[in-house]
């Protein structure tokens, strides 16, 4: 097994080859730093959604390797896709009881027309799967809106027992689109739990092969190349994907692979004749 960046060098791989395409994805998570983050029990989403797919693909789930979910009080902390496949897997692998955490407001049922005028993106309260499927289980939609994860509670033993929230709520600044989070006083709550997943999104890419490459990144630390160009600041360097253009679906991943490999073709194919 290769890990370009720690058991190869990126430099042998870029003097090996005639161009090189980063695709490494944007897998570096948001982390929740709070008092007892290193307790047993809570985990990133990746790592507990990557853990059952291999346990599942490679043993049907035998092998021990998945993070077990089975019997246990499971808080999911974020939203979006990845905290809903958290939501369905860990419906799936037997979990006891099921809490999503939103930090915002919930969302209202149909367009606010004022603030959120066509063609924007809609934005209102939906149903994926994964909250489908919880309601259909608990009777009851899985997220609690507003809230702020404040600590996390473990045994004597280090095991994750509980965590601690508080109610939020956001007000309006003076500026157009300016909004600030106060804490609602009184509001503490202590949740039980044994399993917690961080879903808070992503921050970009690992920067390995950035330092070794001498890749010049954006201000999100993405490594920085146009879209439809795909070239690095680095000759014969090309990036695509999640990696170049931050965390985002599978269709821009497949598009920009398209796009990306086109570029290199005609990159390699030198400059085109018309005699």
């Amino acid at each position: 097994d290769a890990h370009v960046g720690v058991t190869h060098n990126a430099h042998e791989i870029y003097d090996s080859y005639d161009a090189v395409v980063l695709s490494t994805g944007a897998t570096v998570a948001r982390d929740l730093k709070i008092a007892g983050r290193e307790l047993r029990g809570v985990h990133f989403a990746m790592e507990f959604l990557t853990a059952a797919t291999r346990s599942l693909l490679d043993s049907n789930l035998q092998d021990g390797r998945a993070l077990s979910a089975a019997g246990k009080n499971v808080i999911v902390i974020g939203g979006g896709d990845t905290g809903t496949d958290c939501i369905g897997t860990s419906l799936r692998l037997g979990c006891k009881s099921l809490v999503n955490f939103e930090l915002l407001d919930q969302p209202p049922g149909k367009r606010d027309g004022d603030n959120n005028p066509w063609p924007q993106w809609p934005r209102i309260f939906r149903v994926d799967y994964g909250h489908g499927e919880a309601t259909a289980k608990y009777g009851k939609d899985p997220r609690v809106f507003n809230v702020l994860t404040k600590r996390f509670i473990g045994d004597e033993h280090g095991n994750l027992r509980a965590l601690v929230t508080v109610q939020v709520k956001w007000v309006r600044g003076q500026a157009p689109g300016q909004w600030s989070m106060e804490e609602v006083p009184g509001s503490e709550r202590e949740w039980p739990c044994e399993l917690v997943l961080i879903a808070m999104g992503f921050l970009g890419p690992e920067q390995l092969l950035a330092k070794q490459l001498g890749v010049d990144v954006d201000a999100r630390s993405n490594f920085k190349a146009d879209h439809g160009r795909f070239s690095t600041s680095l000759r014969r360097v090309f990036a695509a994907g999640d990696c170049r253009r931050g965390q985002s679906l599978v269709v821009w991943a497949i598009n920009e692979g398209r796009g990306c490999a086109k570029a290199v073709d005609e990159f390699l194919a030198g400059p085109k004749s018309y005699n």
